[in-house]
């Protein structure tokens, strides 16, 4: 029996007593119906979740280099009247800092802080556009993580793992639920900034996961999708013979090698290529978007322009369907070297810039989903890879702290306007412990507002039973509404 006619029998029954015990691992559960049997032939075909899903599409706001969410969302008076001493043993119980080349002063940025909404949510003078949308956010006041250099901590908020290789949780999305539509990619990544996010594709990867799971970057400018335009001096007919001669060449050899994931997932690269040449453009093209959309999300101020260009693409990507928007921040010059948010020193300079860069057009985002009604089918999560220590080492600045520190959603089915965990009076550890939210808690809660319950999203990989969160993980079920 040759490759192609087992194939063909594997699916017309169900893949036999081996397709019993994968049905179980599919998302939904249950026996292998036909319709899940074409969906293993398209891996891209639509799926249904496990239970019905609070939201169609998540948007995932990393602010690349660790903000402080000290001098953000997290008032803390008692540093104020601290700031210039030692700290104080009693906060430094629990932890190492020597991971965190030692201890510096308390250290106080000059903010002004003010209580917005219904909810009285503190937000400094950095956010003041953000600060009127209190009552749409849900905090996480006791976000923890593992590691505190940026690169490991970066690729566990995305992918669960502190080594290359684990699949990220958009790729894990794509995985359960394939593409809601076929013309564009399910998992798109924005950037803003001059070059790939440090890391590059390590954190948008499907890691052991087939590869056509993996995330599709679109870089910033006019044309943000590499090669999508056609050659000059080809003519369309030309270009659809020489597609159609690559896809029957790649076929002969996908049927070769059956088990070749990056194989197939170069064929329907190809397939998607060909239908994005015509849907790809329009869903980032602008220019039908209003003069006051635009002005909402900062296009026409210089400073806000280019990050605001992103999240008003990533809102055109979630009305067409795309489920994961990862959308990662730029550097800004300060002093002539060009930084993340990573304010070791110059925190005053570093922080008033990247705020002015993302305040409005995230406030703009909120405001535009919600004017739409899209802000109840989308989820914004905004995170991440570790806060920022009460110390600086400088005086100037803040070190790595992954004790404790600030993340937030809004949008679809979480409680809007309130705070999740603490931190303690300094802003230094997640004051109640059993209120710790790890990356895995987060992933967890992400992956339920999808409909997918993290325990039950499995892959089998090298005789392990896989799932997002590793072994750990738990929804914050006081988070959702």
């Amino acid at each position: 029996m040759n490759n192609q006619s087992r194939r063909d029998f594997l699916v017309k029954t169900g893949f036999g007593l081996g397709g019993l015990a994968l049905s179980g691992l599919l998302p939904g559960g249950g026996f292998l119906s036909s319709a899940m049997a074409a969906d293993l032939v398209d891996p891209l075909a639509a799926k249904q979740p496990h239970f019905p899903a609070k939201v169609k599409s998540v948007i995932w706001l990393h602010q690349h280099g660790a903000p402080s969410t000290l001098d953000l969302y997290d008032y803390k008076p008692e540093l104020v009247k601290l700031a210039g001493q030692d700290v104080p043993a009693s906060f430094l119980k629990g932890i190492k800092t020597s991971t965190q080349g030692g201890l510096g002063k308390l250290y106080v940025s000059n903010r002004t802080w003010k209580q917005y909404g219904q909810s009285g949510a503190w937000f400094s003078d950095l956010v003041p556009n953000l600060a009127q949308h209190a009552d749409d956010i849900a905090f996480i006041k006791s976000s923890v993580t593992i590691g505190a250099t940026h690169d490991i901590s970066i690729l566990k908020l995305n992918s669960g793992g502190l080594n290359p290789g684990r699949p990220s949780l958009g790729a894990w999305i794509q995985y359960a639920l394939g593409s809601a539509n076929p013309d564009l990619p399910a998992y798109v990544v924005l950037y803003n900034g001059k070059k790939e996010p440090s890391g590059g594709a390590v954190n948008w990867s499907s890691g052991f996961l087939p590869a056509v799971y993996q995330g599709t970057a679109f870089r910033p400018g006019k044309s943000p999708i590499l090669f999508l335009d056609s050659p000059e001096l080809v003519a369309t007919s030309q270009e659809v013979d020489n597609l159609k001669l690559l896809k029957q060449l790649n076929e002969i050899k996908g049927q070769a090698y059956p088990d070749d994931t990056e194989l197939q997932a170069r064929i329907r690269a190809y397939d998607l290529a060909e239908r994005m040449q015509t849907s790809a453009p329009e869903a980032v093209n602008l220019n039908k978007e209003s003069e006051a959309t635009k002005a909402l999300y900062g296009l026409n101020d210089d400073v806000t322009r280019e990050y605001g260009t992103t999240l008003l693409r990533a809102r055109r990507l979630v009305e067409r369907g795309v489920r994961f928007i990862q959308v990662v921040t730029g550097p800004v010059d300060v002093d002539g070297d060009e930084r993340d948010w990573d304010a070791h020193t110059k925190l005053e300079e570093n922080h008033g810039k990247h705020a002015r860069i993302v305040d409005k057009p995230i406030a703009g985002l909120l405001t535009d989903l919600k004017t739409l009604g899209l802000l109840d089918s989308t989820l914004v999560v905004w995170t991440s890879e570790f806060g920022r220590t009460s110390w600086g080492e400088s005086g100037t600045g803040r070190d790595h702290n992954p004790w404790g520190y600030t993340q937030w959603l809004a949008g679809g089915g979480v409680k809007a306007g309130t705070t999740y965990g603490a931190t303690d009076e300094i802003g230094l550890q997640a004051a109640d412990k059993s209120q710790a939210v790890d990356t895995y808690d987060l992933h967890a809660t992400v992956l339920n507002q999808m409909g997918l319950d993290h325990l039950k999203l499995i892959y089998k990989y090298q005789g392990r039973s896989e799932r997002p969160t590793v072994v750990y993980g738990k929804v914050i079920k006081e988070l959702i509404a």
